[in-house]
């Protein structure tokens, strides 16, 4: 495994702007897929016009959406802000969508902050058209605490619907066996038991899921320079509980592109977007990626390890600010590539 993450872009300025040469992308852009029918879309996705850039014939029957909801800082003055934001790409997603459709929103709740801004999120999606339908949890196998509260290691995910949507409930069932017997009850008047009702000798993943192993850096799927990425595992349950093959999704949140590989996976068709250029491009090379080498991510690598192995000002930022040792690089890799320096 090869040792070189890259840190979080989006707090990192200096690191973003040195990137950005790097990137296919440019505001208002959208990449076409010529193989899969996906598009990528370098878009504010709170602007109408921009959104429509996205659109074509086609409705889509379900939206996965991770908005950046830690960018106000959970800041009590910010979170009218994050609400009058949201709401815009709410409508627009509502638009973008079929008559029958899903709709399913990762958020965060600060419990230091009256659990903002998920109880002011909620009340605002009361007047967006959508029906709420299941508050789903995912545990975190490793989470962040205290010695005087309950360690924090949940993720909450909202599941709103339009229409009628179609539910496939096969995709809910876990690889957890099932080993408690019990609740009885009688069905055309005989007595049955658990199992003998069951559908599967596995358990259904409810509203509770605990079987989804969080990101971290061992895994194949995980792409350094991203916050908060999403388990495959996680998007392709409900991809799959929400739609068929060849329907269309949509992702309003690009980041690390964890919807549309799923989509690739599943055989939908993915549309995305993202605000900033240099997590358009993350998207496509995972994409790339995947159908080269049909790799998830990079594990402890990152997207750009080949442009920084060879770009002066790169490496200097990285050796100054977060100590990295490039000698240790080279040799992993084995070669010593000619330096370039951006303009």
């Amino acid at each position: 495994m090869i040792n070189f993450p890259l840190p979080r872009i989006d707090l990192d300025d200096k690191l973003r702007e040195l990137l950005l040469p790097y990137t296919r992308f440019k505001t208002g852009e959208v990449w076409k897929d010529k193989v899969s029918r996906h598009k990528i879309g370098c878009l504010d996705s709170s602007d109408p016009s921009a959104v429509e850039k996205l659109k074509d014939e086609r409705g889509a029957v379900l939206a996965v959406h991770d908005p950046p909801y830690n960018f106000v800082a959970f800041k009590e003055t910010d979170v009218a802000e994050f609400i009058e934001w949201s709401r815009k790409w709410i409508k627009n997603t509502y638009n973008f969508l079929a008559e029958n459709a899903s709709l399913y929103i990762w958020l965060g709740a600060d419990q230091n902050n009256d659990f903002q801004p998920l109880p002011d999120f909620i009340n605002m999606m009361k007047e967006s058209g959508f029906k709420s339908r299941s508050f789903i949890t995912m545990r975190n196998q490793r989470g962040y605490g205290t010695q005087k509260n309950w360690m924090s290691v949940r993720q909450e995910l909202l599941y709103y619907i339009k229409g009628k949507p179609c539910f496939n409930t096969e995709a809910e069932y876990t690889e957890i066996p099932k080993i408690m017997n019990g609740y009885y009850k009688k069905v055309n008047g005989k007595t049955t038991q658990n199992f003998e009702r069951s559908k599967s000798e596995f358990i259904r993943a409810g509203n509770v899921w605990v079987d989804i192993q969080q990101i971290f850096y061992r895994m194949n799927e995980n792409v350094n320079g991203c916050y908060a990425q999403k388990p495959l595992k996680a998007i392709q349950r409900i991809i799959k509980a929400g739609s068929g093959p060849e329907d269309l999704v949509i992702d309003f949140f690009s980041h690390s592109g964890t919807t549309l590989i799923a989509s690739e996976i599943e055989e939908r068709i993915c549309y995305t977007v993202d605000i900033d250029p240099i997590f358009c491009e993350i998207t496509l090379r995972r994409l790339e990626n995947y159908r080269k080498n049909k790799l998830t991510g990079w594990q402890n690598s990152n997207p750009f390890a080949e442009e920084i192995l060879t770009d002066i000002k790169l490496k200097r930022h990285l050796t100054q600010k977060y100590n990295y040792d490039f000698s240790k690089l080279n040799k992993l890799n084995g070669t010593k590539m000619k330096e370039t320096v951006t303009e």
